[in-house]
C-alpha cells in the first residue's frame, strides 16, 4: 500500500525539527567553548589544557563524522540522528550528575562524538526533503537555524554560567537535545535506506575527488574558516582601534547575523536558478575576503563593520550553495557517507582559518587576516578554474569508472 504523501504543514514541522537539531549543535558548541576562558582562569588552567579542552568537540567531529554518516545509509539517518541527539543529551547530564569540574574535558569529547552522528544524518535528511530542486531552500533555512545557534550560543551561554554556573548550561544543553530527539522521534520519517552498489576504497577516493564534490568542500571549508576566524580576531582588530567590549561584541553579532540572514535568500536564489552554485561559490569567498581586507584597512569602525558584514554575507552565500552542490554530487544511497566527508572539510577550515591567521599574525594582526583574506581569494580562483573546466566540457579528474564498484 502506497503512503500518503505528508502534509505541507507535516512537512513544515519535520523541517523545524531538523532545523532545532542544527540549532542544538551549533548553540551547544559555542555556548560551551565561549566560557572555557573563565573555566580555564577560574581553575587556572594553562594555555595548552585550555587549546585541548577546545579541540576536543571538533577533533571528535573530524574523526567521526565519516563514520557516523556510513551508518546513516545503511541504517536510515533517523535513527542516527537521534541516538546523536541522546548522546548528547546524556553527556550533557552526566557532567551534571558527576558534579566534577575536571570532568568538562570528558563531556566536552563526549558532546564532539554525538555531534559527530547527529550532523551528517541532518544533513541527509534535509537533502532528502529539498527533493531536485528544492536542496537550496531546505540548506538555507537549515544554516540559518545553526547560524542563530552561533550567534545565541556565547551571550546565552554566559548568562547561564553566571546565573547558575556550568551546571545549569549543561542541565539547559540536556534538555535542549532531549526534548529536539523527542520531536525528532515523534515527527521525521522512519525511511528505508536506498538501495546501493558496493563501492571499493579506490571508487571512493576517485568519486570525492571529482569537480562536483571538490569544489563545494573547497568553499565550505573557506567560509568555515572565514567565520571562525572573524569571530575570533575581528574582535581583536577593534581593540587595536581602541573601540570597547560593546562596539567588538556588535562587529561579530553583524558577521555571525548576516550570514543567518542571507542563507535562506541564497537557497532561494539558487533554487529559482538566479544563481549558479558554482558562481555563488565564487562570490560568496571573494566577498569574505574583501571583507576581511576592508576590515583591516585603516578606515576605523565603518570599515571594519561595513568588512564584518561582508564576511558574514559571503559565509551566507556559500553555505547553502555548497552543501546543495554536495548532496547533488552524492550517489544514490550514499548521500550521509559524502555530507560526512564534506563536514570533514568545513571542520578543518573551522581549525585552519584561526591557525592561518594565528601563525602569520606572529608578524602582525594585520599581516594574519591578510593572509587569511589571500587564501580565500585564491580558493575562489581555484573554484572559479574548476567551474570553467567543467562548463568546456572538461574534467579535473578522470570520471569513476563501473569497475569501481562491486555490484
Amino acid at each position: 500500500m502506497k503512503e500518503a504523501a505528508p502534509s505541507r504543514l507535516g512537512t513544515r514541522r519535520q523541517l523545524r525539527t531538523l532545523y532545532a537539531a542544527g540549532f542544538v549543535t551549533a548553540f551547544g558548541a559555542h555556548a560551551v567553548a565561549a566560557n572555557l576562558g573563565r573555566y580555564a582562569s577560574g581553575r587556572r588552567t594553562s594555555l595548552m589544557e585550555l587549546g585541548i579542552l577546545l579541540a576536543l568537540y571538533d577533533g571528535a567531529e573530524v574523526v567521526l563524522k565519516p563514520t557516523f554518516g556510513i551508518l546513516a545509509d545503511r541504517v536510515g539517518p533517523r535513527p542516527v540522528l537521534i541516538g546523536g541527539l541522546v548522546g548528547f543529551a546524556l553527556a550533557s547530564a552526566a557532567f551534571v550528575l558527576a558534579g566534577d569540574p575536571d570532568a568538562l574535558g570528558l563531556a566536552r569529547l563526549a558532546q564532539g562524538a554525538s555531534a559527530a552522528a547527529f550532523s551528517p544524518a541532518a544533513g541527509a535528511m534535509v537533502a532528502a526533503f529539498g527533493g531536485k530542486r528544492g536542496k537550496g531552500r531546505t540548506f538555507g533555512g537549515y544554516g540559518a537555524a545553526k547560524g542563530l545557534g552561533y550567534v545565541a550560543g556565547p551571550v546565552g551561554g554566559g548568562a547561564l554560567v553566571l546565573a547558575g554556573g556550568y551546571s545549569l548550561l549543561f542541565i539547559v544543553l540536556a534538555l535542549l537535545a532531549a526534548g529536539v530527539a523527542l520531536a525528532s522521534l515523534l515527527l521525521l520519517p522512519a525511511e528505508r535506506p536506498a538501495p546501493r552498489a558496493r563501492e571499493t576504497v579506490i571508487g571512493l577516493l576517485r568519486r570525492l575527488g571529482q569537480p562536483s564534490f571538490v569544489r563545494p568542500t573547497i568553499a565550505l571549508a573557506g567560509a568555515t574558516a572565514a567565520l571562525s576566524a572573524g569571530v575570533g580576531f575581528l574582535p581583536l582588530v577593534g581593540a587595536q582601534s581602541d573601540l570597547g567590549p560593546l562596539a567588538t561584541g556588535i562587529v561579530v553579532s553583524l558577521l555571525a547575523g548576516t550570514a543567518a540572514l542571507v542563507q535562506p535568500w541564497a537557497g532561494r536564489a539558487l533554487d529559482a536558478r538566479r544563481i549558479r552554485a558554482g558562481d555563488g561559490l565564487v562570490m560568496g569567498l571573494m566577498t569574505s575576503a574583501g571583507g576581511f581586507a576592508l576590515a583591516i584597512a585603516p578606515l576605523g569602525v565603518v570599515g571594519l563593520g561595513v568588512g564584518a558584514i561582508l564576511v558574514g554575507a559571503g559565509v551566507g552565500l556559500v553555505t547553502p550553495m555548497g552543501f546543495a552542490m554536495v548532496a547533488d554530487s552524492a550517489p544514490e544511497g550514499r548521500v550521509g557517507q559524502t555530507m560526512g566527508a564534506a563536514e570533514v572539510g568545513r571542520e578543518l577550515g573551522d581549525a585552519g582559518g584561526p591557525l592561518l591567521v594565528g601563525l602569520v599574525g606572529a608578524i602582525s594582526l594585520v599581516a594574519g587576516i591578510g593572509a587569511l583574506a589571500g587564501a580565500l581569494a585564491v580558493a575562489g580562483g581555484s573554484i572559479a578554474v574548476m567551474t570553467f573546466v567543467v562548463a568546456s566540457g572538461g574534467e579535473a579528474c578522470p570520471p569513476v569508472d563501473d569497475r569501481d564498484r562491486e555490484r
